[in-house]
């Protein structure tokens, strides 16, 4: 065997091939095509005047913090063992052979970790000014999300949010290296289609979850840096501990949506 079995490579590498692909999917509807327009939440114009990052800055900032996601992937895989193929004599069984209730809890348990690390990590680079200033203001650069926007950031900030939130996910729930390859490529559509700047009712991914694009948009919105820290599948740690901001969709004036975020009615 060489030095990385091809379930390690499956978890380090296709996360990376499930995000240019799905971005593409979406860069491609909307350069191309008129299907999405009636969906989109931000025009072509507030693309070019709200984003302070250009496009170019963007593609290398993604493929520089997917570079070193791979690398901690697999120190981590190396480190921990787990990646050794079924029948290596590692003690674990092979992925099909757990049950499905198993495989299952796993799953749920790899999506409760991820989603806690990444609010209470959000909400500190926004509650500490230098973390912002000096961090996780370069996310926000992009006040206008387009999908292959997702992961751009400083990468000190996506290795803190997202990378060890990852890790903690994959050594918590116990997951073995090809379910956790199959957890890693869903959230990472589910990242992506986050910040894909389409509202689509049709779309089973923003329908099952509560946590989407337009709940998201809110926090790019000018204002909302303190409301809608959740990511990237649930809206519970907004909704415990007081921030949480509800939205409408409506028609904006020129076509496509608009979100207009709210602040609750504090008598109720």
């Amino acid at each position: 065997m060489g030095f990385m079995s091809g379930e390690e490579l499956a978890v380090t590498l296709a996360p990376v091939a499930v995000y240019w692909a799905y971005a593409g999917i979406y860069e491609a509807l909307l350069r191309h095509t008129t299907v999405l327009d009636r969906y989109r939440l931000h025009s072509r114009r507030d693309e070019e005047t709200k984003n302070i990052a250009s496009r170019k800055d963007v593609v290398k900032g993604v493929l520089l913090q997917q570079a070193i996601q791979v690398t901690i992937s697999v120190a981590v895989l190396k480190l921990e063992g787990r990646g050794a193929a079924a029948g290596d004599g590692d003690g674990r069984a092979a992925p099909s052979e757990e049950p499905f209730l198993v495989a299952a809890a796993r799953f749920g348990v790899a999506m409760l970790v991820l989603d806690a690390w990444q609010y209470f990590m959000h909400r500190l680079m926004h509650s500490v000014p230098c973390m912002y200033r000096r961090f996780h203001s370069w996310h926000h650069r992009v006040a206008a999300p387009y999908a292959y926007a997702a992961q751009y950031g400083h990468p000190v900030d996506g290795v803190l949010t997202e990378t060890l939130s990852g890790a903690a996910a994959y050594l918590a729930s116990g997951m073995p290296p090809r379910a956790a390859a199959a957890f890693f490529a869903f959230a990472t559509v589910k990242g992506v289609d986050d910040h894909c700047g389409v509202a689509a009712p049709w779309n089973p991914i923003q329908a099952a979850f509560r946590n989407n694009a337009a709940y998201h948009d809110v926090h790019h919105q000018r204002g909302g840096g303190r409301r809608n820290f959740s990511q990237p599948f649930f809206v519970v740690w907004d909704r415990l501990l007081g921030t949480h901001a509800p939205y409408d969709l409506r028609q904006r004036d020129g076509g496509g949506l608009e979100v207009r975020a709210f602040k609750p009615d504090p008598t109720r």
